[in-house]
């Protein structure tokens, strides 16, 4: 899909559709529906300058936040095409070390905040059934049926992720067009008996509106605002998919849909005031009679589109965060033929728990409304300081300064705004956003941490051991243990290793090997690189640096056995064709992997250790404990692995209050 949809293109257009507006794209099924239901009662006479001043906020807040600050300027930030904001923190991480701080959270915020997603798009869709009838089917007005139906769907939805979903990824491009297309086209009838409504296009009505008396809510009125533009940091994560070139084809239609909803549904509102002294949803309300079952059925289709779009985007994040060394490591599947398409075993299941829980605890889509888009704006916020340095990388210092002030302070405005929002149920999603941070902080300063203490202490060089490595691979009196014998870890610069390493091969029982490899994974900012360089010691001690994009999967048994055909083919091998093999031809003789597990004795006991270190790695050890073991996690689960479990040194100084009994 990647190739197809990389220029501009018919079709690479239509996929974008699908892949890329689902979140953005149902907003008009709520977002009307929440500001009428936060402005409370309105006389007749406030609701045409409500309706013009929330319209106006409503197309210049997609204007400046969607199209100026993620479609002109996010998206020129990419990472060899790809884009989100943790490729975005690969870009700039070695500006400055306080970046990380507005990767996590953000990261964290965008995790936590897409559990509504699903929620609230699905709810508001299958609420427009309330009421109807089908033939001699009659929808009750009462919610538990519509819970229900919405479980069930989006069990389904969670359930079938695992079988990947590239076949019916290919129908929700045109599902999407017909979707658009739908909207746009009832918006503009209604707008037709109102056209009076185009004026909202100036942003006059915008300003005033927020200092009218017309409305009630005052700035808090951008906390409902603030939904139709929730999708934006979708368009700039899924860039990579689709190819920045498809979205620019196709956001100007995607707008202009999306207004001419949102015109209507005002147009509909002011003309049948009346209506709103009983709940309803002006989407539906707007459609005419014999089109509205059909407009419930393509909006369904359309919310799960874009649940869909949501749970593999929390696949894509959770595996950068991975690469990144930012969250444990998780067990990842590639159920389809294509490259960026994952699966996520753990973080599918608890996304479906979580979306489950909100559907069940706020049960109505008005509630869910109440509580969606605070955490995604801290996110938004995040992004602007990352862009800040991105500018300042590129020596455009002026207009980061600009940039970061402008939106800044309208993201601020949005902030502030939604932090009504946290009595309302917003609470639910900062909670997950601090969960999620924790998690995050405790695995990576955890790391930095522990490493930290390590380097000083821990740390030998391998040049000061390779001529007893290449004495013990000659040794016949060593009974053999492997022809290629791997240790993964990491080897600086200098060929420093750890103590640990060493002591397994020569000190515990001398393991003889043909050749010794070293192999050092090293996480780069290029999402798919695939590259590596050896450093041959000795005719039988290897280092290789194997270098793999943040996206790329950890297949290490694959990529060792290239390397070692390359190196044959070289020369810079001894032959390893085995005696005895199954396989014609096969050149390449066995691996054992030596996976070292480095465990405290007892972490309370280093006394050497400040407190919150102490706090830190310990809990970057629970994680490890419960996380994907390195075997699984570079590929290993069917190759012949050794685990030793040795000692962490850290602190391990003499006890000098010791002395012999006289």
């Amino acid at each position: 899909m990647k190739t197809t949809t990389r220029t501009l293109s018919g079709l690479g257009m239509l996929i974008t559709l699908g892949i890329v507006y689902g979140d953005i794209g149902t907003s008009p099924l709520y977002v009307m529906n929440a500001i009428i239901d936060a402005a409370g009662p309105q006389k007749s006479a406030e609701l045409t300058p409500m309706m013009l001043g929330s319209i106006s906020l409503i197309f210049w807040t997609l204007m400046l936040i969607t199209t100026v600050k993620y479609i002109l300027l996010a998206m020129r930030a990419d990472n060899r095409a790809e884009g989100g904001i943790f490729a975005l923190y690969a870009l700039v991480r070695n500006r400055a070390k306080w970046l990380i701080m507005p990767a996590l959270i953000g990261g964290a915020a965008i995790l936590a905040d897409g559990t509504l997603t699903p929620a609230v798009t699905v709810t508001s869709a299958i609420e427009g059934l309330k009421g109807q009838a089908i033939g001699p089917l009659h929808f009750s007005t009462t919610q538990g049926w519509v819970l229900l139906v919405v479980t069930g769907i989006l069990l389904v939805l969670f359930l079938i992720q695992r079988f990947g979903t590239q076949m019916i990824g290919w129908s929700f491009g045109p599902l999407m067009l017909i979707w658009f297309t739908f909207i746009g086209l009832v918006g503009l009838s209604n707008l037709l008996h109102a056209p009076a409504m185009l004026r909202a296009l100036s942003p006059v009505y915008a300003v005033s509106f927020l200092v009218s008396p017309a409305n009630h809510q005052g700035i808090f009125i951008l906390g409902s605002i603030f939904l139709a533009t929730t999708g934006a940091e979708a368009l700039y994560s899924d860039m990579g998919q689709v190819g920045k070139r498809n979205i620019y084809g196709t956001w100007p239609f995607v707008y202009a849909m999306l207004m001419l909803s949102y015109l209507g549904q005002g147009a509909w509102v002011i003309r049948h005031g009346a209506a709103l002294t009983r709940p309803v949803n002006p989407f539906y309300a707007m459609v005419p009679v014999h089109w509205r079952m059909f407009a419930i059925v393509i909006a369904t289709i359309a919310a799960i589109i874009a649940s869909q779009a949501l749970i593999t985007g929390s696949y894509t994040l959770v595996h950068e965060a991975i690469g990144l060394k930012l969250l444990p490591r998780l067990r990842i599947k590639f159920p389809g033929s294509v490259k960026s398409q994952l699966y996520v075993g753990a973080v599918n299941w608890l996304l479906c728990g979580i979306t489950l829980s909100i559907v069940w605890y706020f049960r109505t889509s008005t509630h869910m409304e109440a509580a969606y888009g605070l955490a995604i704006t801290i996110t938004m916020l995040m992004t602007t300081l990352l862009l800040r340095a991105f500018l300042q990388q590129r020596g455009h210092q002026v207009l980061a300064d600009v940039y970061v002030t402008a939106f800044g302070l309208l993201e601020s405005l949005f902030l502030l705004a939604s932090l009504a929002k946290f009595v309302h149920g917003g609470y639910v999603t900062v909670l997950l956003t601090l969960a999620i941070l924790t998690v995050m902080v405790f695995w990576h300063v955890g790391n930095l941490r522990r490493d930290a203490h390590l380097a000083n202490t821990e740390n030998v060089s391998l040049l000061d051991f390779v001529p007893q490595l290449a004495a013990l691979s000659q040794d016949d009196q060593v009974p053999p243990f492997a022809t290629n014998l791997v240790y993964i870890g990491y080897v600086g610069a200098d060929y420093a290793v750890k103590r640990a390493t060493v002591y397994s091969i020569l000190d515990q029982q001398p393991k003889r090997a043909k050749v010794y490899w070293f192999v050092t994974v090293n996480e780069t900012d290029t999402p798919y690189e695939c590259t590596y360089t050896v450093q041959q010691l000795a005719r039988s001690v290897m280092d290789v640096q194997l270098y793999l994009g943040f996206k790329k999967p950890q297949r290490l048994n694959v990529y060792l056995r290239q390397i070692v055909n390359d190196l044959l083919k070289a020369g810079a091998l001894d032959d390893q064709t085995p005696r005895y093999s199954s396989i014609p031809g096969r050149r390449v003789g066995n691996f054992k992997f030596v996976m070292l597990n480095q465990q405290f004795q007892d972490l309370g006991a280093q006394e050497d250790l400040p407190v919150l270190d102490r706090l830190l790695i310990g809990g970057r050890l629970l994680l490890q404990r419960i996380s994907l073991s390195p075997q699984r996690w570079y590929g290993l689960a069917f190759s012949d692995v050794v685990e030793e479990r040795v000692p962490l040194f850290i602190g391990q100084h003499p006890d000098r209050s010791l002395r012999q009994r006289k």
